[in-house]
């Protein structure tokens, strides 16, 4: 029997209807799936940087823009602090999400040995990724006449950066191990550039990621001497606390026209223990598959790559950046998971 002719012509609008049906059913289910993924998800995030005018500002700052578009619902800044040391304690004591620190103030956190917090062992901020090594540079106007370490004079004034910072823990004790006897002086990168330039500090003792941003105003802006450690003051330095040998390239700066020998220390970006897995785990995924754009936040980035996840030997990773790195070829062992 041959059906009739409009139900032949209806057919297909009414199987068409079925399937738009059924795509919007499935697009609704797809939609309450990525929404229950996100369960228990912040719905802004704070990166812990140090103060204007340094890298870690212009670096964190950054990457907390780039993952909240990537993230899309998401969103997140950077936040001025007195660095490594404190952004430690903020993450551990759950005021922020996530922060930056470098290896030597983060084991100090580890044992309970934080100058902030003396005897209380910070065991809520877990590693999530490399950064880069941040070297230990000092600078001083060409005016001065001073072209090493060894010709800062008696008493000179220094600049060490925010109290507190990793600049601020360990430069002092790596210029006192050298013989240098100083004024302390603290404060942001910035304001500390202004005040070498103006005469009311002798050498400013940088421990930031390269290029430094007030170092680069400088250059504009007068004449400088970017010192480097002899092999012997770098040896020395390496003998006695937490750095490695490191060699700032000479196109970082203007000023320097050949590498410029120095010493350094790793960071790592930092995230609350308690933070979902899944969360941290996309935040790991977009920073370590997006290096140009990391690139595009600030050059000391080069380093932001996964092979440089054996440098932390501190801190326990968290699971869900962890997940991403075990995921992608890269082993860290059980006994460094949290």
């Amino acid at each position: 029997m041959t059906a009739p002719k409009h139900f032949m012509r209806a057919a297909p609008r009414t199987l068409g209807m079925a399937l738009a049906s059924s795509a919007l059913i499935g697009g609704l289910l797809v939609s309450a799936s990525a929404q229950a993924d996100r369960d228990g998800w912040p719905s802004s995030f704070t990166m812990g940087t140090a103060s204007q005018g340094g890298t870690y500002y212009i670096y964190g700052s950054g990457w907390a823009n780039l993952i909240a578009d990537e993230l899309g619902d998401i969103s997140g800044g950077g936040e001025v602090t007195g660095g490594p040391t404190q952004n430690l304690a903020l993450v551990h004591n759950g005021d922020i999400s996530f922060g930056m620190a470098t290896m030597g103030p983060a084991a100090d956190a580890m044992s309970g040995e934080s100058p902030l917090a003396p005897g209380v062992v910070m065991d809520n901020a877990c590693a999530i990724f490399p950064m880069y090594e941040t070297p230990f540079s000092i600078t001083a106007l060409s005016s001065s006449g001073i072209t090493s370490i060894s010709e800062i004079p008696d008493g000179a004034r220094i600049g060490f950066g925010p109290s507190g910072s990793t600049s601020d823990t360990y430069f002092p004790a790596i210029l006192e191990e050298l013989g240098i006897d100083f004024e302390r002086r603290n404060g942001g990168w910035t304001d500390l550039g202004g005040q070498l330039q103006d005469g009311l500090l002798d050498v400013i003792a940088f421990a930031a990621g390269i290029p430094i941003p007030a170092v680069s105003q400088l250059e504009v802006q007068t004449n400088v001497n970017i010192i480097e450690f002899t092999e012997e003051e770098q040896q020395a330095a390496i003998d006695a606390f937490p750095v490695s040998e490191f060699m700032i390239p000479a196109d970082t700066y203007e000023t320097l026209e050949e590498d410029a020998r120095a010493v350094s220390m790793w960071n790592f970006a930092i995230a609350r223990c308690d933070l979902p897995e899944d969360f941290v785990y996309e935040v790991t995924r977009i920073t370590m598959e997006n290096n140009d754009k990391m690139m595009d936040v600030h050059r000391s980035a080069a380093t932001t790559i996964p092979e440089n996840v054996v440098h932390n030997t501190v801190m326990p990773f968290h699971p869900g950046a962890a997940r991403w790195f075990n995921e992608n070829g890269y082993e860290i062992d059980d006994d460094m998971i949290r």
